[in-house]
This record gives structure tokens, C-alpha cells and sequence, in this order.
């Protein structure tokens, strides 16, 4: 069972509960690994539950709807090697089931192994917490619901890597489980070829380079990812190559090359070193953040934010060897209408400025 975040209100504690409200259904279980050291249960179920504050597993506790060994817990309970915690909620945990919705997909190419699908932005890819309906894989659901052999609950088949809902561009998806193990494992050799393109804040000195450093989940806030450095024990390590495609003065479109592919590598690599990606509020690019504070500049931004109402980011650019006939695939997308319009507004905007103003970083 995914290990999601604590969705369900928490109202009363179960000893005030009457005895038919007292049922509880389980959605969370997880066993201690044999080696793990004494750890108080609240900090413990953080590291596990990506997506829950540790003020929020503590009220869950306080409430008595966590157990251990089928008994309750405080917060404050250590854990040992050996223990079942599991979360029990009073109400069942949602159907994950995946069902096919009838969503109109931007097919880029498709054949008896796989499909390529260019996704908008907006769209969350798969089904999960406050997002169950509407995603990307509803929709090849339905595409493929005629297709005997594919089952989009069927982990062995389906995505084969994953975007961000407001970044836009190439996904691939696998049809067999021959095609998935095969286009897993190309990913997993970094043998694929995958291009980004972003607007991201300030202008750079030099015209290419590499940001190395392990990406781990931000302690501070679940959401987020924080960068460490490459030789951290924590984390993942994750490598991203870049090259200026257009300058703009306050900000600069960049391509993206990456070696690997963790939870928001581009965003959280390019906010590490000073340039934020143009309109993302989870890693600070929707601000003002370059330029003047006149209010012709601040309207200009304003309308810049309006315009691309989300993330500068594009998945561009796709390749792999194909799983069956071995043949090299090359897939591009063009930039959607919203990243074009912000960039024509940017370069009417540099015609008209002077650019011995500009900074560098």
C-alpha cells in the first residue's frame, strides 16, 4: 500500500468513540527492519511517510490511530526491530484502483510495445493522495482499454518514468512487461537521452555547465527536495548537465540534460545554485527575484506569471533504443502555446532594454 500522506481529519480520540464508530480500517503498515535502532515513532514514521509532517503523525498518535503490535502508541513511543506499526483510521482507505477516464491524450507515437505521450501541463501522471481521478494514466487506461494483455493496475506494465503535473512534455509508457523491464533498465543504465528546456531566473556567467549533488527529501518541508553534497551518505546522487539556449538579462532559457532522474532535479538543482525556474512557488521562482521594482516591471512580471501559470519546464526531448526492434527512437515536442508566450513576451521586453544593466550570477 503507497505510503501517502495523513489526508483524513482527525477529530476525536478513540476512547470517546461509541462502539460503532470505534471500527477502524487499516491504511498504512509497515515492518521495522531487523537492524533498526531505537527511534522515537513520530520521527520514525516521518522518514517513511514522504508526504506527512512530523506535528501531524504526532496528532494522529495523540488520537490513538497509531498502533504498534496492534496496540496504540504515543508519540513518544521508540520503536524496535520486529514492530508492526500500522495506521488505522476510521474510515477505509480509498479505492486505489485504477479506472479508464475518457481524457483526450496528445499522442506523439505509438506501436504494439509502447506509447509516447506528450503531456500538458496540469496533468498529475498517476493516481495518488487528493489526486485519484483525471490523471494521465486514467486516460491511457481508456486509450488501451480494448488492448487484451494490458492492465493499467499491472505494475509490470505502464509508466516507465515519471514527470511533475505542471511540467509539461514526453513521457514514455510500456505495453508489455518485456517493454517495461527493458526501457527500466535502459533508465536505470542512464543510457536513455532526456532534454529539458527552462526559463529560470538571473543571467549566468559562463555559457554550459554540471550541477552535481545528492537530492533528499528537505526536512523542513516533506514537499520539497533539498540538494547535499555529492558525497553525502544521505540522499541520491543526481546530475544534471545545462547549456544556455537564450539570454534575457533577468532571466535565461537553459537545456537541460540529465544523467539521472530523482524527484524535482531540475527545479531543486537550479534553485541550489541561485536560478530558480521562472514561476515555480515551491522553490521560491515566483517572485521577483532579478530586475528593478518599478511598477511597469512589476506588471510586466505579473503578466509573465499569468501568461505560464506554473513552472518554466519542458521535457523536450526523448531517446532510447526500442525494446523490440533495437532500433535508436528520438522523440521531440515543441514548446506549448503558454512557455512560447512567455518568451515572446521576454524577448519583446529585451529589445526594448538596455543590457549593460543586467546582472550575472
Amino acid at each position: 500500500m503507497p505510503l501517502n500522506r495523513l489526508e483524513e481529519p482527525l477529530v476525536e480520540p478513540i476512547d470517546d468513540m461509541d462502539e460503532e464508530q470505534q471500527q477502524l480500517f487499516e491504511h498504512i503498515r509497515i515492518a521495522v527492519d531487523k537492524g533498526q535502532a531505537p527511534l522515537r515513532i513520530d520521527k520514525y514514521m516521518t522518514e517513511k511517510l514522504q508526504h506527512s509532517s512530523r506535528n501531524r503523525i504526532q496528532q494522529a498518535a495523540d488520537a490513538g490511530f497509531i498502533h504498534v503490535n496492534d496496540r496504540p502508541v504515543k508519540s513518544n513511543y521508540k520503536v524496535r526491530p520486529g514492530d508492526v506499526i500500522t495506521l488505522m483510521l476510521s474510515q477505509p482507505p480509498h479505492d486505489s484502483t485504477i479506472e479508464p477516464e475518457d481524457i483526450p491524450l496528445s499522442i506523439a507515437y505509438e506501436d504494439d510495445q509502447l506509447l509516447i505521450v506528450n503531456k500538458e501541463a496540469g496533468m498529475v501522471v498517476h493516481p495518488g493522495a487528493g489526486n485519484f481521478h483525471g490523471t494521465l494514466i486514467n486516460a491511457v487506461a481508456y486509450h488501451l482499454k480494448d488492448l487484451p494483455n494490458f492492465d493499467a493496475n499491472d505494475p509490470e506494465v505502464g509508466l516507465v518514468h515519471r514527470i511533475d503535473k505542471d511540467t509539461s512534455g514526453l513521457i514514455a509508457i510500456a505495453k508489455t512487461p518485456e517493454a517495461k523491464s527493458n526501457l527500466g533498465l535502459q533508465f536505470f543504465n542512464k543510457t536513455t537521452h532526456r532534454t529539458y528546456q527552462a526559463l529560470v531566473w538571473a543571467n549566468f556567467t559562463e555559457d554550459n555547465g554540471t550541477i552535481e549533488g545528492n537530492i533528499a527529501r528537505d526536512p523542513r518541508d516533506r514537499l520539497r527536495m533539498t540538494v547535499l553534497p555529492p558525497d553525502s551518505p544521505e540522499g541520491k546522487p543526481a546530475v544534471t548537465h545545462y547549456r544556455v539556449l537564450e539570454r534575457f538579462g533577468y532571466v535565461t532559457l537553459v537545456e537541460c540534460r540529465l544523467e539521472t532522474g530523482r524527484t524535482h532535479q531540475i527545479r531543486v538543482h537550479m534553485k541550489h545554485i541561485g536560478h530558480p525556474l521562472f514561476g515555480d512557488e515551491k522553490y521560491g521562482g515566483r517572485e521577483i527575484l532579478r530586475g528593478n521594482r518599478s511598477s511597469s516591471y512589476k506588471a510586466f512580471i505579473q503578466n509573465c506569471f499569468q501568461c505560464c501559470n506554473r513552472q518554466a519546464l519542458h521535457a523536450k526531448t526523448l531517446g532510447f533504443v526500442h525494446p523490440k526492434t533495437h532500433r535508436q527512437m528520438d522523440f521531440d515536442s515543441p514548446l506549448p502555446a503558454d512557455m512560447e508566450s512567455l518568451l515572446c513576451k521576454w524577448r519583446k521586453f529585451i529589445n526594448g532594454t538596455t543590457t549593460d544593466t543586467f546582472e550575472t550570477t
